[in-house]
């Protein structure tokens, strides 16, 4: 009896002391907290934009590997990063859903994604609707940031200034080289970006004094695209600015290619163009093209040869513009935790809005600093225009333009020598 009472006794004992404990790490902040932050990221893993959205979802994941081995994020107790993914097949409406279910079910803490612009513009309104912060590393679409949401927040140019550097461009080829420039042709993807891209051209074109002679917009799905090159070749435009995925930057070139289309310049829009199955697929066929983009791997910058060699080493192939702003994207994601020291939405939204990151691993940008206007657009993204040449027998892609971020020893080939 005596030993059933001592029993009984050490189990109240067990139960308060339990109970004791919970109470403290309840009233404690700093153990209460959680040590997992959930970074809900909606990419194009398949479909016709699944190769920047894998090579998207690598960058993210290397960048959150190396936060996550330096010590998470030490004002939370040292938590972890934590992404998942959910594949938006580049749909509008499997974008939203993503994000729902992202929000309601994984309960996560911020937002990421979706690439295309045309998925990107109505997930990031899910997001506002829940106050829940959203990054935005590359869509470019100009309204993404234009609707005075508080909870987006964009890293990459929009494509306003896209388009405002390709004409600023061709205007200094034309005075350095002597070469005058009459006619333009519009041909792009019919999504959102493409459309958004012939919406900004075509006032440029007429500002700069350039007659447009084809606006030819096409589906990113189309296996034969021997219709709008033939198109292209009738209009015989000075330049050809283009806005296309990767497929279909890869079938446009390689049929211009083998219907000789000539022309003074061709000028690509990231994407695409700047995807590494581009160079693989298009070799020969892609050089003297011109491609704009925020970053190139021949930048003088601290940082960019590790990187992009560990990138390399594990995926084959390097960085890219698109995938380096979507690993800057998860530093600008855990500087702002660290400084809001929360997981709370509206405290990581105000650290978001206070962001001036202009040094540290996730800073291999072209630009100097992410540091976000009222709008959540990041008011330092800049853009390089870099050119394909033949180097040793290889592809490369050589920065050429402005001056200032020329690869050393090289200039723009300008006009394109015809083949």
């Amino acid at each position: 009896m005596g030993m059933k009472k001592s029993m009984k006794c050490g189990f109240i004992f067990v139960v308060a002391l339990i109970f004791a404990c919970s109470l403290i790490l309840a009233g404690s902040p700093a153990l209460a907290e959680t040590k997992v932050v959930k970074i809900g990221n909606i990419l194009p893993l398949s479909g016709p934009s699944a190769s920047v959205g894998i090579q998207g979802k690598y960058a993210r994941e290397l960048a959150t590997e190396m936060i996550n081995n330096a010590g998470g994020i030490k004002s939370l107790g040292g938590a972890k990063l934590e992404n998942i993914y959910v594949d938006s097949k580049s749909d509008p409406t499997v974008g939203v859903s993503a994000a729902e279910r992202l929000i309601n079910n994984n309960k996560v803490n911020i937002l990421s994604g979706c690439w295309n612009s045309a998925v990107t513009y109505p997930a990031t309104q899910v997001a506002e609707r829940y106050k829940v912060p959203f990054i935005v590393p590359v869509s470019v679409r100009n309204t993404i940031t234009e609707r005075g949401f508080k909870y987006t927040f964009r890293i990459a140019a929009k494509d306003a200034w896209w388009a405002r550097d390709q004409f600023k461009f061709l205007k200094d080829m034309e005075k350095k080289t002597g070469v005058a420039l009459k006619t333009v042709a519009f041909v792009y993807e019919n999504g959102d970006w493409g459309v958004g891209m012939a919406e900004q051209w075509a006032p440029l074109a007429k500002e700069h004094g350039y007659e447009i002679v084809l606006n030819e917009p096409y589906p990113s799905t189309a296996s034969d695209l021997t219709p709008v090159v033939l198109k292209i070749k009738r209009a015989k435009p000075d330049i050809l600015l283009l806005t296309s995925n990767a497929a279909d930057a890869i079938l446009l070139t390689n049929t211009m290619a083998a219907m000789r289309v000539k022309v003074k310049a061709v000028i690509g829009t990231g994407g695409g163009h700047a995807d590494p199955m581009f160079r693989q697929n298009c070799g020969k066929n892609a050089e003297y093209m011109f491609d704009v983009v925020e970053w190139e791997a021949d930048l003088s910058k601290p940082g960019i040869p590790e990187v992009n060699a560990e990138f390399k080493k594990r995926h084959g192939f390097g960085l890219a513009g698109e995938s380096v702003d979507a690993f800057a994207s998860v530093f600008v994601i855990a500087d702002a935790l660290e400084r809001a020291a929360s997981t709370d939405p509206e405290k990581i939204r105000e650290a978001l809005s206070k962001t001036h990151l202009n040094s540290g691993p996730g800073m291999i940008v072209s630009y100097d600093a992410v540091e976000f206007d009222g709008t959540g657009q990041n008011i330092n993204a800049g853009i390089v225009m870099v050119q394909y040449r033949m180097i040793d027998g290889k592809l490369e892609r050589v920065s050429v333009w402005p001056m200032s971020a020329a690869r050393a020893g090289y200039e723009a080939v300008f006009p394109m020598p015809q083949k």
